[in-house]
């Protein structure tokens, strides 16, 4: 029997209305939530992030800045764009789109971002936040791989997790996370020896790695839940980590790609920023 699909489209657009809700909220009281993304050079896949993000928070009402940058940007002139991003008012969440072009500074462009307007939750601040269990803004795929089994009435709480990658963005915030709610987590990478062994104990699979049908249906518990994150494009198609055909075989849930995991990080994106404004109209 092949798996139900965790239709992440479908969920982000429900969010959308309770979205849409809150920020005509804020509107009332005088506080339009404000959204910079900052993109530098001419990566397309980039590119298409960024539209889509302007799309989406089109859609519920968020004022939206996108500054397009060229290539050859220096440090400092990106470093006193975010300087004027983090002092204006009517920006409640600012995003550099990563990756950046391989001169400038990763580590010190995401340093320069206020911390309570860094809505990819990227910021030490935040990530030690969400390492402490404290309020934080939280990595928007990991919040919305979350968000996604929470809708869909899977529960967590006791569960054994097998998170595959390790990256700042995935794998090690969607640890916390799941950990957070009760999971018992294991991450595995790289150097993990026999992975399938562990990935054949999981009930749910998260899988970020970044190499298209990595996982196939032998290395997947019958009846998992499993959470595709990758985005590969092979020839004219777009297909995750995990082999779909042969997993959704295997699988009792499973994520597509595209329309899993892709729309719910924008959606989580909206949501960082509405609560980012949220708690300027408490203060």
């Amino acid at each position: 029997m092949a798996a139900k699909i965790l239709d992440g489209k479908a969920t982000a657009q429900s969010l959308r209305q309770e979205q849409a809700q809150r920020v005509a909220a804020l509107q009332a009281r005088g506080i339009t939530p404000g959204l910079a993304v900052v993109l530098v050079g001419e990566n397309p896949a980039s590119q298409t992030y960024v539209r889509n993000k302007e799309r989406a928070c089109q859609a519920v009402g968020i004022y939206s800045e996108v500054h397009r940058l060229p290539q050859s940007t220096s440090q400092q002139e990106l470093l006193g764009l975010i300087a004027g991003l983090n002092a204006d008012p009517k920006i409640h969440g600012v995003l550099v789109q990563l990756p950046l072009p391989e001169k400038l500074d990763e580590e010190q462009v995401i340093l320069a971002i206020r911390p309570d307007k860094d809505v990819d939750g990227f910021h030490p601040e935040n990530a030690g936040k969400l390492l402490l269990g404290q309020e934080a803004f939280i990595p928007c795929t990991p919040r919305g791989i979350l968000v996604l089994l929470e809708r869909a009435g899977i529960p967590v709480a006791g569960r054994e997790v097998v998170v595959v990658g390790r990256s700042n963005i995935v794998g090690k915030p969607a640890g916390l996370l799941l950990l957070a709610q009760n999971a018992t987590v294991s991450v595995c990478h790289s150097r993990t020896a026999n992975l399938a062994e562990h990935t054949r104990r999981a009930d749910i699979l998260v899988v970020a790695v970044g190499k298209p049908g990595f996982i196939t249906a032998d290395m997947v518990r019958p009846g998992a839940v499993v959470v595709d994150v990758g985005i590969n494009r092979v020839g004219d198609r777009l297909v995750g980590d995990v082999d779909f055909e042969g997993v959704s075989q295997v699988a009792g849930w499973i994520t597509p790609v595209p329309g899993g995991v892709g729309p719910m990080t924008i959606s989580m994106l909206l949501e960082n920023t509405l609560e980012a404004a949220e708690r300027l109209a408490s203060a």
